[in-house]
């Protein structure tokens, strides 16, 4: 079916932050300081926990998993805007609008999933220590993961199917810096009610799956952690499941300021700050987060540097 026979809008205008023009070129350069922050940070991660076999136990494969998916959240819109403020060239063909929106969705639900999943890791490992490793076998790992990338792949193509039928005979300004939904809904001449709610049903079963199952962990946690007498057993605990925590209200505190605010109160300068911290901060943040609290990177981070600096010490010896 061609897509030009749903619309007559071949192309959209991506407004960004095109009110401020005098911001352009400082906007250029912080967005594309925190994007090669974000790849290289999450690159870092990725590459550690692949080479060092300390770090190859469920956590850290879920980890770099996050790390994957950080990097291409970011991805699938930092670049297209970047280019945006480079060439001042604001426009985005409808199908490549549609397909941002694919990646987008797919890969922040993938995300929302994952994170659901690292906190039922956590509450295994601390709940009952002794069965982690028979529980959390490689294969559960792979098969949860796996059903993260399967729900945010069938998400996104429910969404993007459902726009296709959409036709925009009117206005093509979306006032934001890449293409969402509810923007593309309030500017198509047809019937949005079905698309309305298919997200409103998608996404009250994804965020009331995933936090709750987040909750109940946690709940399990807090539980098990008060029962332990012993202060230093607490601490370890507590230690094990700040970073994972920390990325988790990162995550859900950005989407519950962009999507759960009233209708009323919802302004478009503070939406695109609240996407930015979704989109580019989170994901930039996330490594480091778990690089600065968590004693076994820090430690694998030390093992790796004094190996890179054995070699480079060889290496002059051997010239």
């Amino acid at each position: 079916m061609a897509w030009s026979n749903h619309s007559v809008v071949t192309e959209f205008t991506l407004a960004g932050f095109g009110d401020r023009p005098e911001l352009q070129e400082v906007l250029l350069v912080v967005f594309l300081i925190m994007y090669l922050i974000n790849l290289m940070g999450n690159v870092g991660m990725i590459l550690l926990i692949n080479f060092e076999p300390r770090l190859h136990t469920p956590m850290y494969f879920f980890l770099s998993h996050l790390s994957f998916l950080d990097i291409s959240l970011s991805s699938s819109i930092t670049p297209k805007f970047l280019l945006s403020l480079l060439t001042g060239r604001r426009t985005i063909s409808y199908r490549g609008c549609l397909t941002q929106i694919y990646f987008y969705v797919t890969f922040g639900t993938s995300e929302a999933f994952l994170l659901a999943v690292m906190s039922y890791d956590r509450y295994i490992a601390i709940c009952h220590p002794l069965r982690y490793t028979l529980v959390m076998s490689q294969r559960l790992c792979l098969c949860l993961v796996a059903i993260c990338y399967a729900a945010g792949a069938i998400n996104s193509t429910v969404h993007t199917v459902a726009m296709l039928h959409l036709s925009f005979c009117a206005s093509r300004h979306l006032d934001h810096f890449y293409c969402e939904g509810p923007l593309l809904f309030a500017l198509s001449c047809s019937d949005t009610s079905i698309n309305d709610v298919l997200m409103l049903v998608f996404t009250s079963c994804m965020v009331g799956t995933t936090s709750t199952a987040i909750l109940l962990s946690y709940g399990c946690i807090l539980y098990s952690v008060l029962q332990t007498r012993s202060p230093g057993a607490r601490r370890k605990a507590f230690s094990t499941c700040t970073s994972h925590l920390s990325v988790t209200l990162l995550f859900y505190g950005a989407i519950a300021f962009m999507y759960m605010r009233p209708a009323a109160k919802r302004s478009v300068k503070l939406d695109k700050v609240a996407s930015i911290f979704y989109t580019v901060v989170t994901p930039m943040l996330n490594p480091f987060i778990y690089s600065l609290r968590n004693k076994e990177v820090r430690a694998a981070l030390s093992r790796v540097r004094r190996k890179a600096l054995l070699m480079c010490h060889r290496h002059q010896d051997s010239l």
